[in-house]
C-alpha cells in the first residue's frame, strides 16, 4: 500500500465525526444539543429518542460513541437506560444531562457505570467540554463535585461515615417517583408510566414519608414540588 495512502486513510478516520445518540424527551432540548454538538463537525447525531425503552433497542444497532440521557423519562428513567444498556453493551460510554442538583445523583450515575454528570443549568460550552472529555475516555463531573468526593474518598474511615441527608436516603425509585409526584402525577399516572402497580407506587410514598419525616401526603407533595423546582 501507498504510505502517503496509509496516512490519509488514517487522518480520514481520527477526522470522522463522533457518533452521539441523544436520549431526551423534550424536542427543543433534543435540537438545541443537536445544533450545539454539530456545529463544528467533530460529533453527528445518529439516533434520537423521548423513551429509554426505544433507546435500548435502538442503541445496540447504532453502536454510538456517546448517548446522552436525561434521567427523567416517560417509562424507564435514563438511570434503568444505565444500568440496562450497560449489561449487555458493558463499554458504552453515557453522559447524563439533567436539571436535578449534582449532588443528589452524580455519585449514582458514577456507581451505575455512566461516565458524567452535567446540569442543565450550566453553559452551552460547559456541555460541548464534557462530551469531548468522556469521548476522550475521561470522566466528566463538575470541579466542585469532583471536590467534594474527592474529599470524601480522602478521609479516613472514622471521619466518613457522614449522616446522609433525607433526600440522599431515597432509592432511586423513590427519587423518581418523588419527580413525578413534584409534577402533579397521580399514583395511577405514576404506576401507568413506569409500569409498576398503584400499591407498590403507594408503598414508596410510605417509604418516603418515614425517611423524609414527613407527616401527611400534602408535605409530601409540597416536598416534591420544591424538589422538582429546585432540588431541596
Amino acid at each position: 500500500m501507498n504510505p502517503s495512502s496509509s496516512s490519509s486513510s488514517d487522518h480520514d478516520a481520527e477526522a470522522a465525526p463522533k457518533r452521539i445518540y441523544l436520549l431526551e424527551d423534550h424536542p427543543t432540548m433534543r435540537s438545541g444539543i443537536k445544533h450545539l454538538l454539530e456545529e463544528d463537525g467533530a460529533c453527528c447525531i445518529v439516533g434520537e429518542s423521548a423513551q429509554a425503552a426505544e433507546a435500548l433497542e435502538s442503541v445496540p444497532t447504532l453502536r454510538p460513541d456517546l448517548v446522552i440521557a436525561d434521567l427523567v423519562l416517560e417509562g424507564q428513567s435514563g438511570l434503568d437506560f444505565l444500568k440496562l444498556s450497560l449489561q449487555s453493551m458493558p463499554e458504552l460510554s453515557v453522559l447524563v444531562y439533567s436539571m436535578h442538583e449534582e449532588k443528589y445523583y452524580a455519585e449514582r450515575v458514577l456507581t451505575a457505570g455512566g461516565r458524567g454528570y452535567l446540569m442543565k443549568s450550566s453553559q452551552p460550552e460547559t456541555l460541548v467540554h464534557a462530551v469531548r472529555q468522556v469521548l476522550e475516555g475521561q470522566v466528566y463531573l463538575s470541579p466542585s463535585m469532583s471536590g467534594q468526593l474527592l474529599d470524601r474518598l480522602s478521609r479516613s474511615p472514622s471521619k466518613s461515615n457522614v449522616p446522609l441527608s433525607p433526600i440522599e436516603r431515597l432509592t432511586d425509585r423513590e427519587l423518581e417517583i418523588l419527580t413525578w409526584i413534584g409534577r402533579a402525577k397521580t399514583s395511577m399516572e405514576i404506576s401507568k408510566l413506569l409500569n409498576i402497580s398503584v400499591k407498590t407506587v403507594e408503598t414508596h410514598r410510605s417509604h418516603m414519608r418515614q425517611k423524609l419525616m414527613l407527616r401527611s401526603r400534602h408535605e409530601l407533595m409540597q416536598l416534591a414540588i420544591r424538589w422538582v423546582e429546585h432540588a431541596v
